[in-house]
């Protein structure tokens, strides 16, 4: 969960999105400026509704996690709560570039202890601090239903959201951030340590982003589309170290010297993902 964080670092450029549809053919010597307008309007709706129906499929993923998350806190279900717990999370962590479009709602769902005041305080993480440092859901159900409510809102809502290509382009180095700041950190699961699910989960939606985006990327700056392919790969790598069956180790399992290995990884996908923007308008 972030409030108002500005990556400030892309230039939207309509012709990183018109490379999408332009990778086998040139065609702008034939084209009149109103056709290329047409073409280049065409290319970008449809890279902002690929990424519009992986994100409401995530979202809809949450609903279903998020329901037998709740179902386990309320009937008294300890260990299966805290079981389903992270991998609940990473639907939400995936398509946090719109979820977050709704500012009323990502507190209610995400909020970590401190962000809101106490008394407005619920969602994942207010049930987390039950489950793992009072060991208990006795006194957790009312949570458990007004954060079923709150997704099934969030998912009525997503259907209305306006998906631009600054929302992508912004989004996938939003997600790092909250990696950098929040993941990386140990800060996001504080109580249940599961925060390597999260760390995850943003790091395949910033994938994600970039794979609309690629063709664009690859044809005005191969090198730099190389380079952020093996960076992902980079990070990928080093999650696959910490694997524990079909989740991951807790967090707190890592060693400062892997933690470390994890955010220069980030840091260092980080860097060439910011120049996409900037590269494309150069060109």
């Amino acid at each position: 969960m972030k409030f108002l964080k500005l990556s400030g670092i892309f230039v939207l450029s309509s012709s990183l999105l018109f490379g999408c549809a332009n990778t086998t053919e040139k065609t702008e010597s034939a084209e009149t400026p109103k056709e290329k307008k047409t073409t280049e309007s065409q290319a970008l709706k449809g890279v902002s509704d690929q990424y519009r129906e992986y994100a409401i499929g995530e979202i809809e993923e949450f609903v279903k996690a998020t329901e037998q998350f709740t179902t386990a806190v309320k009937n008294g279900e300890l260990d299966k709560a805290k079981e389903i717990y992270g991998p609940a999370r990473m639907h939400y962590e995936r398509a946090e570039p719109i979820a977050e479009v709704f500012g009323e709602l990502d507190p209610k769902i995400d909020a970590r202890e401190g962000d809101v005041p106490e008394a407005e305080w619920g969602g994942y993480h207010r049930i987390e601090k039950g489950l793992w440092e009072e060991n208990t859901t006795k006194g957790y159900e009312k949570y458990a239903e007004q954060l079923m409510k709150d997704v099934n809102l969030l998912r009525a809502k997503v259907d209305t959201v306006e998906v631009t290509p600054e929302l992508l382009i912004t989004g996938a180095v939003d997600l790092l951030n909250e990696v950098s700041t929040s993941k990386v950190t140990g800060e996001e699961d504080r109580y249940s340590h599961t925060d390597l699910y999260d760390f995850a989960a943003n790091v395949e939606g910033a994938e994600k982003i970039f794979q609309l985006l690629e063709p664009a990327v690859k044809e005005k700056d191969a090198d730099l589309s190389k380079e952020i392919q093996d960076r992902f790969k980079n990070v990928y790598s080093l999650l696959e170290q910490h694997k524990k069956g079909d989740g991951y180790k807790l967090y707190t399992e890592l060693t400062e010297a892997e933690v470390k290995d994890l955010s220069q990884a980030i840091d260092a996908l980080a860097e060439p993902l910011s120049q996409i923007g900037i590269v494309t308008e150069a060109s």
